[in-house]
């Protein structure tokens, strides 16, 4: 049975991502009996995932401030602050961020995609390994394990 659940900003799990970024797990698959998982990005300019694809969830994610280019199988869009965009799952897909800064926003469904992210990245109120890296095996083995394909290098 699903409940409310309410997670103050001091409550949620923040894990360091890609070229310092951060992520911020604000719901969770526990906290959404599964349904979903919501996360917040605070990146810098040339933040970018792998290409890639979800096997498990559709995503959807809003730029709520910065710019970016979003890769959609071969189509390129440019994403303005603002703006969102619906992934349905096993559809390629990618971004670069282009302004000096972005926050986005990221829904997930089902969830369950946060494991990815705690498997690569690294909870930011631990201390920091000495030369801890998210590596490309690192994120490689993160996504095989979370049902997400790595199909080329960032764009």
């Amino acid at each position: 049975m699903s409940m409310a659940y309410l997670a103050q900003p001091d409550q949620q799990q923040k894990l360091e991502w890609l070229d310092g970024g951060q992520f911020a797990v604000l719901l969770d698959s526990a906290a959404t009996d599964g349904q979903l998982t919501v996360g917040r990005f605070s990146v810098a300019k040339g933040e970018a995932p792998p290409y890639h694809m979800h096997t498990r969830e559709d995503e959807i994610f809003m730029l709520i401030k910065g710019t970016a280019l979003l890769w959609s199988d071969d189509q390129e869009m440019e994403l303005s602050e603002g703006g969102i965009v619906y992934l349905p799952k096993n559809v390629p897909h990618g971004y670069r961020i282009t302004s000096d800064t972005a926050d986005l926003l990221m829904i997930c469904t089902p969830g369950g995609i946060e494991g990815m992210f705690r498997h690569a990245g690294r909870d930011l109120s631990t201390a920091r390994p000495e030369g801890f890296e998210i590596s490309e095996d690192r994120m490689a083995e993160a996504a095989d394990m979370y049902g997400q394909i790595i199909l080329g290098p960032p764009r």
